[in-house]
């Protein structure tokens, strides 16, 4: 059951949303003021954010951008009467996923709440194909690695080990973990192989990515 967060002080409007959406399948939670929003927001999981900006103790952008600027990622509809072309720009511009203006028809924010919703999972199930630290982009679908704009070719090994240092950034590999990960137990430990592909990835990745750590081995700098 999705959750959804409703920052409103209008007792009427609060009770036609939880109405509608309990209806509809989704769990609810008012706040009624500004405090109350960062303060729940921050203390229980939500999937949906609907945010009025007039709320009593503190402007409703602020809420917003105090949210964004906390690094809350969940989608932030705002439902408000703030209907000039300038309060939309403001509103998107501070991080609202959407804005809706009063009087609105729920249907119409019913369909918003569930494009938000369908896209935050699509997003998800991205995010767990993918690696990321800093501009380096490893896609595990696609078998395709970026640095900023740059597509750069891997081999098969050189990918593999793209992976494990993306998968533990600022750890300290050794070799001998990165022997066993991408070439097998039985490898030679005495083999210099591990840094003959270091070299290699630090010719396609950025000579600086990579660090090596004296007489221990290697770590991805973020």
């Amino acid at each position: 059951m999705n959750r959804i967060l409703i920052a409103e002080d209008n007792r009427r409007i609060t009770a036609f949303l939880e109405t509608g959406l309990q209806a509809h399948g989704f769990a609810t939670t008012i706040a009624n003021n500004a405090d109350q929003v960062v303060t729940i927001a921050n203390s229980q999981r939500f999937d949906l954010l609907i945010l009025d900006l007039g709320l009593p103790d503190k402007d409703g952008l602020d809420v917003l951008q105090d949210l964004r600027g906390r690094g809350e990622t969940l989608p932030i509809i705002v439902l408000t009467a703030r209907d000039g072309v300038d309060d939309t720009v403001a509103g998107l511009n501070s991080g609202a996923d959407d804005y809706i203006t009063k009087p609105f028809r729920f249907e119409v924010l019913l369909a918003r709440i569930r494009v938000q919703l369908r896209n935050r999972r699509v997003s998800k199930v991205k995010e767990e194909t993918t690696l990321r630290v800093g501009d380096i982009v490893l896609d595990l679908l696609t078998r395709e690695v970026w640095v900023g704009n740059r597509l750069v070719e891997l081999s098969t090994r050189e990918f593999i080990l793209t992976e494990v240092f993306l998968r533990h950034p600022m750890q300290v590999m050794s070799r001998e973990q990165l022997l066993n990960h991408i070439w097998g137990y039985d490898y030679d430990p005495g083999s210099n192989i591990v840094d003959v592909y270091i070299g290699y990835l630090r010719k396609k990745l950025g000579s600086s990515r990579i660090e090596t750590i004296r007489g221990i081995g290697y770590r991805l700098r973020t």
